[in-house]
Parts: structure tokens; sequence; C-alpha cells
């Protein structure tokens, strides 16, 4: 059975920018214990990880100090402290996945969905000068 793929279209984020800064964000609902909370997230597939703004991990009920193990960040997040946590992540009308995500404490970052690891669930193929990007849950290895 193969499984349809969900098409997003792409984002202006800069009304004053135009075409050329439309990015792939995707609206994606992050579960942690008993909270859920419907977000977006950019798709990133130069992100080595998946990054959660301080703010939105305090929304899902995520404690800072119960999260122990420590994330190390590069790139213009390298000087942010980052703790690695569990949520599940829901796409369209896909089972829920788990996914890794450095959480930091840094409010510059939006939501990030990166290699590690929701590349490694679901294939993605972005259609820029369609400004659209199709996602769908990985198939059998």
């Amino acid at each position: 059975m193969t499984v349809e793929a969900e098409r997003f279209p792409f984002v202006v984020v800069d009304r004053s920018l135009g075409p050329s800064h439309a990015l792939p964000y995707m609206p994606i609902v992050l579960e942690y214990g008993q909270r859920q909370v419907a977000t977006t997230g950019l798709v990133d597939s130069g992100s080595t990880l998946n990054v959660l703004p301080y703010q939105l991990g305090l929304q899902l009920g995520a404690e800072w100090d119960r999260q122990t193990i420590s994330v190390p960040l590069t790139g213009n997040l390298a000087d942010s402290e980052a703790r690695a946590i569990l949520l599940s992540g829901r796409v369209g009308r896909f089972p829920p996945v788990r996914l890794a995500f450095a959480w930091t404490r840094d409010e510059r970052v939006p939501l990030i969905l990166g290699q590690a690891n929701f590349f490694m669930e679901f294939d993605v193929c972005l259609f820029r000068s369609r400004w659209t990007f199709e996602v769908r849950p990985r198939g059998p290895a």
C-alpha cells in the first residue's frame, strides 16, 4: 500500500522582501505528556537536529531542570545551551512519530525540523519553483 504525501505551501516570512523569503513551514502537532500544541515548524534539510524553542517546551509542560542530557548546537546557535527532549509529533493525517529535539533557551530560533530525526521519519520533497513541498512517512527499510 502506497502512502499518499501531504502537500504544503511555502510561507512568505517577510512580505517586504517578497517571494525570495518564502520558506517551507509546516503545521505539526507536538505532544509531551498530556499536553499538545499545534504549531508550525521550519522543514530544514540543512539543520542537523530538530530544535525546540524554549517557550514552546514550556507550553508543552516540560521542565528545563528535568532534562539532563546536554546537546551541543552549532552555527548561529553555538553559544546557546540546549538539552535533549523526546516528543511525539503528528503531521497531517499521518500517525504520530517520536521526535528528538534539542530544546534551547534561545528565543531567536523557530521550531526546526532537521535531519535528526525528522528527515529520518519522513521523506520530504521540496518543489521551490512551485512554492510547495511534500511530506510522507518513511517507507519500509
